[in-house]
Order: structure tokens, then C-alpha cells, then sequence
């Protein structure tokens, strides 16, 4: 009997030593699928930023070329005024002249 009951409590601290076990594999597997996740995510904010940068030197880009592209209009424009301006000025005189 005392045989039986010694048996009995080693099958059962048996068992709790594989349950403990089982428990302890279960936890490290779920931290590292949680770091695997943080990770993902730190990556991905990464690369969010990188894009969210690149999107804002274009934009800047574009916006020094709009801004040039009005500077050079500009300057045609007055250059184009100043000529018609000396033009009218020059028939005037022609006129007078004649």
C-alpha cells in the first residue's frame, strides 16, 4: 500500500514537473512571437518615417522648382514689357523723326 501510495505521488509529481515544463515552452514562445511583433511594427514605423521624409524633400523640391519656374516667367515678362516699351519708344521717335 505505502508502495502504491509512493508511486502514485511520484506519477503526480511527474506530471507537474511536464506541466510546468509545457507552461514554461508556452510562455517562451509567446515572448518571442511578441518580440517578433515589435519588431515587425519598429520596422515598419521605420520605414513609415523614411517614406513620410522622402514624401516632404519632394514635395520641397517641387515646390523650389514651381518657384523658379515663376521667377523665370516673371523676368520673361518684364524682359518682354521692357522691349515692347523701347519698341513703342523707338516708333515715337520715328514718328517725331518723320
Amino acid at each position: 500500500m505505502m508502495m502504491m501510495m509512493m508511486m502514485m505521488m511520484m506519477m503526480m509529481m511527474m506530471m507537474m514537473m511536464m506541466m510546468m515544463m509545457m507552461m514554461m515552452v508556452m510562455m517562451m514562445m509567446m515572448m518571442m512571437m511578441m518580440m517578433m511583433l515589435m519588431m515587425m511594427m519598429m520596422m515598419m514605423m521605420m520605414i513609415m518615417m523614411i517614406m513620410m521624409i522622402m514624401m516632404m524633400m519632394m514635395m520641397m523640391m517641387m515646390m523650389m522648382m514651381m518657384m523658379m519656374m515663376m521667377m523665370m516667367m516673371m523676368m520673361m515678362m518684364m524682359m518682354m514689357m521692357m522691349m515692347m516699351m523701347m519698341m513703342m519708344m523707338l516708333m515715337m521717335m520715328m514718328h517725331r523723326g518723320v
